[in-house]
């Protein structure tokens, strides 16, 4: 298979798992306005994944209910009769209310049905998030326990002070605990990071537009800005290699190249970079305690042909990292399940208080299809990944929604709160104003998110 064809074929298993997610999405969150609706009585006309301009790919009417799949995957809706929506059916408005209809309903059973959608989201993700702690157990890596500390994989780090073996310890005076909050605090540090650098500890300023920086310099790159620092070690090597034929052996450390110290594999990346392919190079490698030299030629695709750890397993036997793995019962991962979704929606707080803070450059990051489909594993189906993705998805999709403007369903919560605060129902006519100005600022925003994904418009 060629380098094209795998890169096509990555791409490809990326959108088949975001347009699986997305739909999972959609279709339980219209299924909380549906269920909401027919609890009270409303008559629900359609209820469509994805939207269906002039024709859909699929449709059945059932009862009342016209359920169907539409062409344009930008989401999706259910049509409730009596309803300002995004169908903006101004000529069944203009009608006397029926009793079916949701403008009869009391605004308390409005709030509700509108909300629907909001709390189903919030529901599935504490329900992914306790069969993951389930099924695959709640995965960490012990912050104190990086042997080697971290090594920085983006230059923009060393600007900032940090370099390659530092242990982070805090950011703004909180302790943390294990290694996967390290980027996300670091990113949305508001004042200082502290480390710990050969013994002792020190704090290094965070600018306020870090991510903002981030953004600017990012490459084409699957490589993670951070990760632990390990050592160069041989986890597996073919038989029919040339380093293999030249001596280098499974479970060999290589400490240099050439006369180079190369103990740690982000050394040995950064070395390997000015080697000439097709060369000779002299690899010292640690093999029981004793250092061996071996002579080998570079081939041409650059790489020496040995397999690295990559697992947080092997690491952990190797002594790199306390890699820990805590398996939930039933009813102990339903309060866990809570406990993560919070974690996680406190987490997306802190980038979108950055993105709504110009000065912090946030906003150059926004992505639309693109950038949440490159989230997805493109190297296999991995469910456990697959459905941590969904669930954070379907915490953002809650909050957002939630957002009050015109056109979502926080715009129509809250001219639900005012009408029943103050006794007076919005007119029909400022409702359908409302709403075309929502779905202009959803377009626009949709519209800048895709074309800052390709085009790089926040740059």
């Amino acid at each position: 298979m060629t380098l094209l064809a795998i890169e096509w074929s990555s791409v490809g298993l990326k959108v088949a798992q975001l347009l699986l997610s997305l739909s999972i999405l959609v279709i339980l969150h219209e299924f909380g306005h549906f269920i909401t609706a027919r609890w009270f009585k409303c008559r629900v006309e359609k209820f469509y994944l994805f939207f269906d301009p002039w024709f859909s790919l699929v449709k059945k009417k059932i009862g009342e209910t016209e359920y169907g799949i539409g062409w344009l995957p930008l989401g999706g809706y259910v049509k409730i009769s009596g309803m300002v929506d995004e169908s903006m059916d101004k000529e069944q408005m203009k009608q006397p209310p029926q009793e079916w209809e949701f403008r009869s309903k009391k605004a308390w059973q409005r709030l509700i049905i509108m909300l629907g959608g909001i709390i189903v989201n919030v529901l599935l993700a504490f329900v992914i998030y306790a069969m993951i702690l389930m099924v695959w157990g709640e995965k960490n890596i012990k912050n104190d326990s990086l042997k080697y500390g971290i090594a920085f994989n983006d230059p923009i780090f060393n600007e900032l002070g940090f370099k390659n073996g530092d242990k982070i310890l805090a950011v703004d005076g909180k302790e943390l605990i294990n290694y996967t909050d390290v980027l996300k605090k670091v990113l949305v540090a508001n004042k200082n990071v502290t480390i710990e650098r050969e013994g002792k500890q020190m704090e290094l300023n965070m600018p306020v537009d870090l991510i903002g920086k981030l953004v600017e310099k990012r490459k084409k790159s699957e490589t993670p800005l951070v990760s632990p620092r390990v050592p160069v070690i041989v986890m597996d090597i073919n038989d029919t290699s040339i380093a293999y034929k030249n001596g280098l052996r499974k479970s060999d450390r290589i400490i240099k190249i050439d006369s180079v110290s190369t103990f740690f594999y982000d050394e040995f990346v950064k070395n390997m970079e000015n080697k000439k392919k097709g060369a000779e190079v002299a690899l010292t490698v640690n093999r029981n305690d004793s250092n061996l030299l071996i002579k080998t030629i570079l081939p041409y695709d650059g790489k020496v042909g040995f397999a690295a750890p990559v697992l947080p397993e092997q690491f952990d036997s190797l002594g790199v990292y306390k890699f820990t793995v805590k398996k939930y019962g039933f009813f102990a991962a339903i309060p866990a399940g809570i406990k993560r979704a919070g974690e996680e929606l406190g987490f997306y707080l802190d980038q979108f208080k950055k993105i709504l803070s110009p000065q912090t450059g946030a906003y150059k990051g926004v992505g639309g299809f693109k950038a949440m489909g490159s989230v997805f594993s493109g190297y296999g189906w991995d469910w456990e990944h697959f459905w941590t993705i969904t669930a954070f998805f379907s915490i953002v999709l809650a909050f957002m929604n939630l957002l009050p403007i015109p056109a979502l369903d926080g715009g129509h919560v809250v001219f639900t709160l005012v009408e029943m605060i103050t006794g007076r129902k919005p007119s029909e006519k400022f409702l359908e104003y409302a709403q075309i100005v929502g779905m202009i600022i959803l377009f626009s925003l949709m519209i800048y998110a895709n074309a800052n994904d390709w085009l790089g418009w926040g740059k």
